[in-house]
Protein backbone atom coordinates (compact mmCIF):
# COMPACT_ATOMS: atom_id res chain seq x y z
CA UNK A 1 0.00 0.00 0.00
CA UNK A 2 2.95 2.24 0.39
CA UNK A 3 3.98 2.19 -3.05
CA UNK A 4 0.31 3.07 -3.69
CA UNK A 5 0.38 6.22 -1.71
CA UNK A 6 3.72 6.83 -3.33
CA UNK A 7 2.72 6.51 -6.42
CA UNK A 8 -0.70 9.03 -6.09
CA UNK A 9 1.49 11.25 -4.53
CA UNK A 10 3.67 11.44 -7.38
CA UNK A 11 0.74 11.80 -10.01
CA UNK A 12 -0.48 14.99 -7.72
CA UNK A 13 2.74 16.21 -8.44
CA UNK A 14 2.71 15.72 -11.92
CA UNK A 15 -0.21 17.37 -11.76
CA UNK A 16 0.56 20.59 -9.55
CA UNK A 17 3.68 20.82 -12.20
CA UNK A 18 0.50 21.23 -14.91
CA UNK A 19 -0.81 23.67 -12.97
CA UNK A 20 2.81 25.86 -12.36
CA UNK A 21 3.07 25.63 -16.34
CA UNK A 22 -0.36 26.88 -16.87
CA UNK A 23 -0.22 29.63 -14.42
CA UNK A 24 3.46 30.44 -14.21
CA UNK A 25 4.53 29.84 -18.23
CA UNK A 26 0.84 30.19 -20.39
CA UNK A 27 -1.51 32.15 -18.36
CA UNK A 28 -2.46 34.68 -21.07
CA UNK A 29 -2.42 32.11 -23.32
CA UNK A 30 -6.37 31.39 -25.06
CA UNK A 31 -6.48 28.10 -23.71
CA UNK A 32 -5.18 28.99 -20.54
CA UNK A 33 -7.58 31.56 -19.96
CA UNK A 34 -10.71 29.02 -21.08
CA UNK A 35 -9.96 26.54 -18.02
CA UNK A 36 -9.40 29.36 -15.47
CA UNK A 37 -12.64 31.23 -16.37
CA UNK A 38 -10.41 34.24 -17.60
CA UNK A 39 -12.37 35.90 -20.16
CA UNK A 40 -10.10 38.32 -21.72
CA UNK A 41 -6.43 38.72 -22.41
CA UNK A 42 -7.09 42.11 -20.51
CA UNK A 43 -8.03 40.50 -17.50
CA UNK A 44 -5.38 37.82 -17.51
CA UNK A 45 -2.17 40.41 -18.34
CA UNK A 46 -4.22 41.84 -15.31
CA UNK A 47 -3.59 38.80 -12.78
CA UNK A 48 -0.09 37.70 -14.62
CA UNK A 49 1.78 38.69 -11.88
CA UNK A 50 -0.48 36.93 -8.97
CA UNK A 51 -0.59 34.07 -11.22
CA UNK A 52 2.93 33.41 -11.89
CA UNK A 53 3.25 33.52 -7.77
CA UNK A 54 0.55 31.17 -7.95
CA UNK A 55 2.17 29.07 -10.17
CA UNK A 56 5.34 28.68 -7.98
CA UNK A 57 3.64 27.75 -4.58
CA UNK A 58 2.16 25.09 -6.74
CA UNK A 59 5.79 23.48 -8.33
CA UNK A 60 6.76 23.95 -4.37
CA UNK A 61 4.02 21.71 -3.31
CA UNK A 62 5.31 19.42 -6.49
CA UNK A 63 8.78 19.17 -5.31
CA UNK A 64 8.41 18.93 -1.89
CA UNK A 65 6.08 15.89 -2.39
CA UNK A 66 8.81 14.55 -5.03
CA UNK A 67 11.57 15.06 -3.29
CA UNK A 68 9.74 12.83 -0.16
CA UNK A 69 8.86 9.98 -2.52
CA UNK A 70 12.95 10.04 -3.91
CA UNK A 71 13.63 9.86 -0.11
CA UNK A 72 11.46 7.00 0.64
CA UNK A 73 12.95 4.96 -2.90
CA UNK A 74 16.36 5.55 -1.65
CA UNK A 75 16.20 4.76 1.97
CA UNK A 76 15.37 7.87 4.02
CA UNK A 77 12.18 6.46 5.34
CA UNK A 78 11.50 8.91 7.86
CA UNK A 79 12.13 12.05 5.76
CA UNK A 80 10.92 11.00 2.98
CA UNK A 81 7.48 10.68 4.20
CA UNK A 82 7.56 13.55 6.39
CA UNK A 83 8.01 15.48 2.95
CA UNK A 84 4.97 13.31 0.66
CA UNK A 85 2.44 14.11 4.12
CA UNK A 86 3.65 17.65 3.95
CA UNK A 87 3.42 18.00 0.23
CA UNK A 88 0.31 16.25 -0.52
CA UNK A 89 -1.22 17.63 3.09
CA UNK A 90 -0.80 21.06 1.95
CA UNK A 91 -2.51 20.29 -1.68
CA UNK A 92 -5.23 18.61 -0.37
CA UNK A 93 -5.52 21.73 2.13
CA UNK A 94 -5.45 23.97 -0.94
CA UNK A 95 -8.11 22.89 -2.56
CA UNK A 96 -10.50 22.58 0.54
CA UNK A 97 -9.85 26.12 0.96
CA UNK A 98 -10.47 27.07 -2.65
CA UNK A 99 -14.16 25.37 -2.09
CA UNK A 100 -15.18 26.79 0.65
CA UNK A 101 -14.39 30.15 -0.26
CA UNK A 102 -15.78 29.60 -3.60
CA UNK A 103 -18.45 26.66 -3.65
CA UNK A 104 -18.41 27.25 -7.30
CA UNK A 105 -15.16 25.97 -7.66
CA UNK A 106 -15.99 22.86 -6.62
CA UNK A 107 -14.82 20.79 -9.81
CA UNK A 108 -11.31 22.73 -9.87
CA UNK A 109 -11.11 21.81 -5.81
CA UNK A 110 -11.90 18.08 -6.83
CA UNK A 111 -9.58 17.80 -9.48
CA UNK A 112 -6.71 19.55 -7.35
CA UNK A 113 -7.50 17.38 -4.61
CA UNK A 114 -8.42 13.86 -5.40
CA UNK A 115 -5.11 12.58 -5.97
CA UNK A 116 -3.57 14.37 -2.55
CA UNK A 117 -6.37 12.70 -0.48
CA UNK A 118 -6.24 9.18 -1.96
CA UNK A 119 -2.04 9.45 -1.57
CA UNK A 120 -2.52 10.85 1.77
CA UNK A 121 -4.74 7.72 2.69
CA UNK A 122 -2.51 5.29 1.10
CA UNK A 123 0.39 6.56 2.36
CA UNK A 124 -0.65 6.10 5.88
CA UNK A 125 -2.55 3.02 5.42
CA UNK A 126 0.58 1.85 3.97
CA UNK A 127 2.83 2.98 6.82
CA UNK A 128 0.24 1.70 9.12
CA UNK A 129 0.83 -1.78 8.11
CA UNK A 130 4.16 -1.20 7.96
Amino acid sequence: MLIVGLVLAAAAAAFHVFIFALESLKWTEPETRKIFGVASEADAVTMKALAFNQGFYNLFLALTALLGVGFVIIGFTTVGLTLVFAGTGMMLAAALVLVLSDPSKLRAAAMQGTLPLLAVIATAVGVAIG
